[in-house]
């Protein structure tokens, strides 16, 4: 799964793009509303391919999280993030069983599910993307 360029800014709802890089600011669009506006260095921005989800083995990356979630939902939307955080990790433990109990929060996980929602909702995840960035690789090893 591909989340290059799609970023979160604290304090902002939803989902960004990166749109352009000017002299001391970012140009993002949001992926809600598709307007643009800048993000300074002084915003809190978190790139969606830099997170991971803590596991008692290892941190998984949040790309591979949402590759495990889109194929339980089978690529459809799947709990709303306003759901009982009981039911949300519930549903977290059925694609991702041994993620850290003690270190991921509720809040992490409603940002999870709101998040993928997000993401699915404007095709960024689809069975068509994921079958084009595993043949994608599958041409890279040979």
């Amino acid at each position: 799964m591909n989340l290059k360029g799609i970023i979160s800014i604290a304090g902002k709802p939803g989902l960004f793009k990166v749109a352009a890089q000017g002299r001391n600011n970012i140009i993002v669009q949001s992926l809600e509303t598709s307007k643009k506006f800048p993000a300074f260095a002084t915003d809190k921005i978190s790139a969606l391919e830099d997170i991971c989800i803590y596991t008692y083995e290892e941190d998984v990356p949040l790309a591979e999280v949402y590759s495990k979630l889109a194929e339980t939902a089978n690529f459809e939307k799947s709990l709303s993030h306003k759901e009982k955080p009981e039911s949300l990790r519930a549903e977290l433990e059925k694609f991702l069983p041994d993620y850290d109990q003690d270190r991921v929060y509720d809040t992490d996980i409603k940002k999870l599910f709101q998040w993928y929602n997000i993401l699915v909702e404007h095709g960024i995840v689809s069975k068509e993307n994921e079958k084009q960035e595993s043949e994608v690789a599958q041409s890279e090893e040979e």
